[in-house]
């Protein structure tokens, strides 16, 4: 048993049903080492959005080592950090914040962790044209992570029209002009119908937000679909592209991925992935 002890956390809304607790300190144990990681749920708190950065510098205080920070708080603690890691930076939204002493240093791991994912799961996809729903801080790491895989045109939709253009124009600024547009989401039909694929980084499909983020009946045969929702591992969206025969990856990947790199972070120690992975499979079934 290691003598050194870990406090760590999730800062985010909605979070009671993350499996990020367990998934930490299942591989904490199988280490030997003495981890709690905590709920930090703004909802349940009644903290607004905006004064998430607050809650770091508690965290900080209190002795936390670091903290996980996820929908709707990854772009809104950045101002309240001192130091954001290069990935953290390009795209401007932070899902681990390690603290170094009286130091908060942001990270991301989504991106990496998509990617991984994504190479495990879905290994031969097209990406001569990709779509993708949601623009906020899931939303940037995945377009990063696609572009970097190799998706010649990445199209981003969002709820908020100006989101959507800011994430492409910083795309265009990091691989080079050309490989991402924003478009109005009164263009997913057309938008759908001539891609080889479409990721949901939105949050819609979670436990607390149910259903789907796009029409059913806009999905078809020929694209593959990806999600970044773990909770619940099938969300409608996957289940009906399933039932399509459409090639699909579920969010369980990701959230184990970046979970590994942020305990990497939080440690300093190896974790094992295909145990985590496992992991994942038992908790969702259990679920």
């Amino acid at each position: 048993m290691s003598s050194h002890s870990y406090l760590v956390g999730l800062v985010g809304s909605g979070i009671g049903p993350s499996l990020s607790p367990a998934l930490h300190e299942r591989e904490a144990d199988r280490q030997g080492l003495r981890y709690l990681y905590r709920l930090i749920d703004i909802a349940a708190l009644g903290t607004p959005p905006e004064r998430a950065g607050e809650l770091v510098r508690h965290a900080r205080d209190m002795g936390y080592d670091g903290l996980n920070v996820t929908h709707p708080c990854k772009q809104q603690v950045l101002a309240h950090l001192d130091a954001l890691s290069p990935q953290a930076e390009a795209l401007g939204a932070v899902n681990t914040v390690v603290f170094e002493g009286n130091r908060a240093v942001g990270h991301n791991t989504d991106a990496t962790g998509f990617a991984a994912s994504f190479a495990r799961g879905l290994p031969d996809a097209p990406l001569e044209r990709v779509v993708q729903l949601g623009a906020g801080g899931a939303g940037a790491a995945v377009a990063h992570a696609l572009l970097a895989l190799g998706a010649e045109r990445l199209t981003v939709l969002d709820a908020l029209p100006e989101r959507a253009a800011a994430l492409a124009a910083s795309l265009n600024h990091h691989f080079g002009p050309g490989r991402a547009e924003a478009a109005d989401l009164l263009q997913i039909a057309s938008l759908t119908d001539g891609a080889d694929g479409l990721v949901n980084a939105t949050p819609i499909g979670m436990a607390a937000h149910p259903g789907l983020p796009l029409p059913v009946e806009l999905l078809h045969p020929g694209l593959w679909v990806a999600e970044v929702v773990y909770r619940p591992l099938e969300t409608a969206l996957v289940r009906a592209a399933r039932d399509l025969g459409c090639p699909t990856l579920d969010g369980g990947g990701m959230a184990v991925y970046q979970a590994a790199d942020s305990f990497r972070l939080f440690t300093g120690r190896e974790p094992d992935t295909a145990r985590m992975l496992a992991d994942i499979a038992e908790l969702t079934s259990a679920h």
